[in-house]
């Protein structure tokens, strides 16, 4: 059971890979997000540098307080004088240091939170608009993670650096400034060992620490991953009673997470304790070398005071300065993915010019055209199309025809510009699809898959998808026409029903009428039909066909058929083989040729000898009864 795993490490090392977010990537981000509200973080961070400073001036007067009461017995009232002087300055800076820090706190939580709201929303905003084979290539619940973890990881980044490190390197320089020009052979060894901890803690975090943190995260991720993947496909675990072989394979997988992440957490805690070791052998020295100069005269009790809470000051930021050094680098670790995100720029995107489609029925006697058209999938060598040129006419139902893998499916893809051709032009009404934007084509057409998905919401507003500005009437009129009405009138909530997430809730029926009723609302001048009726038994079939007939009125259609019982009505049908168009014409005269490579496919169907031609591009083999038939 272990393979899979294993699969999915070296999967997830081939992605990091591809990433290759570099350090001025991480800076270029953050100065993205920090940019707009700038005033803002600066405001928050000026209020804590100057809070800390009055933390940095406070072993002064707790110095003085000493020095004074040790003069008691010999300077009576004047010393007691200079003690509460020294004491109203101790309590100021106190004051001071808590008002100044909650003023600044309230200031930063403003602006951590709007920039999480940028980065959660930008994150989606982006990767909804990755091509189709982004898509197909990555797991959903994967992405989820990787924008969440990346949203966290960089309120852990900023609240670092600018509310952790930039204080603590203020409050060293401020501290040891003021201790050298106190004791300057304390100050001088105390800075000497506050460079060498930050050297030695800068080295483990970034030499020791980030590959393991690194390592945890991209596991991290495929625990999400595999998570959504068995939660997701619940329904064939069930039917196959496979719980127990999930549940198996999500252990190992969850198992390499362990192995990372406690290597990641036990390296970070032996980390942490070299770092203690170096802070205690510094306040040692410290306190060491004060007592040797008070000895011999060069030093006071005061001296010795202002030493230990200077050093229980420094100590506390240093150890600070360790934590935040780890968690600056765990937090880079994990914003690389959502990073990565923000720099990709897909192949799949509006052009620098690209203008709305405007399609203007009637004005052209083609709606469609294929122009010396190339094209294969990323990463694959195989060419699916070569110099394909086709003309469809405004209003004219077509369909497509041919075994798996033949190029129906790649066909309307190509029209929906999911993938952009690598030769040639596509043109809706005359206009070139690569030059148009991506909203405006995608809303002029209407599709209707074999296997509809709906959202998790209501059966109104799952009508209503392609036209946000139907009325109530209007969604139930579709309906109507796609004879959905009955049904969801008998639901406890009616339209108003949660249909489960991807449309659990309703049968594959239901859902096809839902996605007709939203397809008719939408009222798109181009419909393509992926087998519209497959899910329907044949009483609602018989319905459905009537609906789909008016809805095809005025439009142009374009059917994926893999009924071929289904396409008899069509004013043309395309026959494809192996990406090419070999026969074309309508039923009857497709049928007239003895030849014909389509009238053996349908006399063979008929027959129920062939099974209906299920589409899945890309398939590596044919299904062999159709394969024997293509070489008849």
């Amino acid at each position: 059971m272990g393979a899979p795993a294993e699969e999915n490490m070296s999967e997830l090392e081939e992605e990091k890979k591809e990433s290759n977010v570099k350090a001025r990537d991480v800076v270029r981000f953050a100065l993205h997000y920090w940019r707009p509200r700038v005033k803002l973080g600066a405001g928050a961070a000026v209020l804590m540098l100057a809070s800390v400073l009055m933390d940095a001036v406070v072993p002064v007067f707790t110095g003085r307080i000493v020095d004074a009461m040790t003069n008691v017995k010999t300077d009576g009232a004047a010393a007691m004088e200079a003690a509460w002087w020294a004491f109203g300055g101790f309590a100021l800076l106190a004051l001071l240091h808590q008002g100044l820090r909650l003023l600044s706190l309230f200031l930063w939580n403003q602006f951590a939170v709007d920039n999480l709201q940028s980065i959660v929303t930008d994150g989606l905003q982006k990767v909804q608009r990755f091509s189709a084979d982004w898509h197909a290539n990555t797991f959903a619940g994967g992405t989820v993670r990787k924008i969440t973890r990346g949203m966290w990881a960089f309120d852990s980044f900023e609240d670092t650096i600018l509310m952790g490190l930039l204080p603590a390197i203020t409050i060293m320089i401020g501290v040891t400034v003021m201790l050298t020009l106190s004791l300057p052979t304390v100050g001088i060894a105390a800075t000497l060992m506050i460079l060498a901890y930050c050297a030695v803690s800068i080295w483990m975090s970034v030499k020791i620490l980030a590959p393991r943190f690194r390592a945890s995260a991209e596991f991290d991720t495929k625990v999400g991953a595999n998570l959504a993947d068995i939660i997701t496909g619940n329904p064939t675990v069930k039917a196959f009673g496979a719980e127990a072989r999930e549940d198996q394979n999500f252990r190992d997988t969850v198992k390499f997470w362990r192995d990372k992440s406690l290597n990641a957490w036990q390296t970070g805690v032996g980390a942490d304790g070299v770092r203690s070791v170096m802070r205690l052998f510094m306040m040692v020295s410290m306190i060491a070398t004060t007592i040797v100069l008070g000895k011999s005269g060069q030093a006071t009790p005061g001296d010795i005071v202002l030493v230990i809470t200077t050093f229980f000051i420094i100590g506390g930021y240093l150890r600070d300065i360790g934590m935040h050094i780890s968690h600056l680098q765990r937090a880079i670790s994990d914003m690389e993915d959502i990073i990565g995100f923000w720099m990709r720029e897909d192949d799949v995107a509006d052009a620098a010019t690209a203008k709305p489609l405007a399609v203007r029925h009637g004005q052209r006697p083609d709606i469609i055209a294929f122009d010396a058209v190339g094209f294969k999938y990323p990463n694959t060598g195989k060419s699916i199309y070569s110099d394909m040129s086709v003309d469809i006419r405004a209003g004219e139902k077509l369909a497509l025809v041919g075994p798996s893998g033949s190029g129906k499916s790649t066909f309307v893809k190509l029209i929906q510009r999911l993938y952009n051709v690598t030769e040639g032009v596509i043109r809706i009404d005359g206009q070139d699809i690569s030059q148009v934007t991506l909203e405006s084509l995608r809303r002029s057409i209407s599709l209707v898959p074999q296997d509809p998905i709906l959202f998790h919401r209501s059966l109104s507003e799952n009508i209503a998808y392609g036209n946000r500005g139907a009325t109530q009437a209007e969604i139930e009129a579709a309906a109507k026409k796609a004879f959905a009405h009955d049904f969801i009138m008998s639901l406890p909530k009616g339209y108003d029903t949660l249909v489960g997430e991807r449309g659990v809730k309703l049968s594959g029926g239901e859902r096809q009428r839902v996605a007709i009723a939203r397809a008719i609302l939408a009222d798109a001048p181009i419909l393509i039909l992926d087998e519209a009726t497959s899910s329907l038994d044949s009483i609602s079939e018989h319905y459905i066909q009537q609906a789909l007939d008016r809805l095809t009125e005025g439009r142009t259609t374009i059917t994926i058929a893999h009924r071929l019982s289904t396409i008899q009505k069509a004013d043309r049908i395309l026959v494809f083989d192996q990406g090419r168009i070999i026969e074309q014409g309508d039923h009857a005269t497709l049928m007239s040729n003895p030849h014909s490579r389509y009238k053996a496919l349908y006399d063979m169907q008929a027959l129920e000898l062939i099974p209906e031609l299920q589409d899945g591009e890309g398939a590596a083999e044919k299904p062999e009864k159709a394969a024997l038939v293509a070489n008849d």
